[in-house]
């Protein structure tokens, strides 16, 4: 056994001793592209793994591309989703549970593979790919089209991905010392950030012209942390937020947001689940500053 190879020690901050562990298998510091969508948990699955960009692949030097119509960007994008789209094709058609590449992966490539049910990871460490290549059975392909059976990993048992709770430690160590300094709470689970977006939505439909973009830009940015609540509940997202903007459109249920253990819409001050408002006070300010920038500059 090659130990500088296949051995390796994967420090991770936090925790204490006992912590450690031996793991028959390969642990690498990364998640998947698309948490809300693609899954964390695979048995018996079949794994790829590339060392080649899953993107639109630029001039090695710079390029310069003379359009002379507007109709020709329009056939200079298409090319480069039909390029993407071949590629995924290839990998398809191999039905792997998880695609990985040392390079990177675009979001037209991290749609066609969550629309097949396939996990993916990119800009993965050599040492680390080759050390799943180990694991598994896998051959690193360098080429997508050079793919073949033999290639596809199927030795490993589990794919598995685990969220380390140090990151949420530090988060909620950070937010203790805030409402020290500032004991300033409102209401959590999206209810202050769909009232803000709601007031946004009705200022912008008094005023006209370019200047109510602003308001729309910053009342849709707001949404996006509700959204990302009922996304990780595993809850119809779509009718979520539809029945939470319908409570918050006129006003009167400040109050309601959702349960991030459960996914229901609750009102979240019976509930009690408060959250630190310092720092959406201070988003708040720079939105403001910066729609008077843009009134300004209109």
């Amino acid at each position: 056994m090659d130990i500088q190879k296949y051995i390796k020690v994967e420090k991770v901050p936090g925790g204490q001793l006992e912590d450690s562990v031996v793991r028959k298998g390969v642990t690498i510091n990364k998640d998947v592209i698309a948490p809300g969508k693609m899954r964390r948990k695979i048995f018996n699955q079949r794994i790829i793994l590339l060392d080649w960009p899953l993107e639109f692949k630029k001039g090695e030097n710079q390029t310069n591309a003379e359009l002379l119509k507007e109709e020709e960007w329009g056939v200079l994008l298409q090319l480069e989703e039909e390029y993407i789209e071949r590629l995924c094709v290839q990998i398809l058609k191999f039905k792997p549970h998880v695609v990985i590449t040392e390079k990177g992966l675009s979001e037209l490539a991290c749609h066609y593979f969550s629309k097949a049910g396939v996990s993916g990871m990119r800009r993965l460490r050599k040492t680390d790919n080759n050390r799943i290549a180990k694991a598994c059975g896998a051959v690193i392909v360098n080429r997508p089209d050079e793919l073949q059976q033999s290639d596809v990993g199927t030795g490993a048992g589990i794919f598995e991905v685990k969220k380390i709770v140090e990151r949420n430690l530090q988060d909620a160590m950070s937010v203790a010392r805030n409402i020290l300094k500032n004991p300033t709470l409102g209401p959590a689970g999206g209810a202050t950030q769909l009232t803000v977006s709601a007031t946004l939505k009705q200022k912008s439909s008094s005023v006209e012209g370019i200047q109510k973009w602003p308001y729309e830009a910053a009342a849709i940015a707001f949404e996006a942390i509700p959204r990302t609540l009922a996304q990780n509940c595993g809850v119809n997202v779509i009718r979520t937020m539809t029945a939470l903007q319908g409570k918050h459109a006129n006003g009167e249920k400040s109050w309601i947001g959702i349960d991030g253990n459960t996914g229901v819409i609750t009102d979240v001050k019976e509930k009690k689940i408060g959250g630190y408002l310092f720092g959406l006070l201070l988003l708040l300010s720079f939105i403001s500053f910066a729609i008077s920038i843009f009134k300004f500059v209109g």
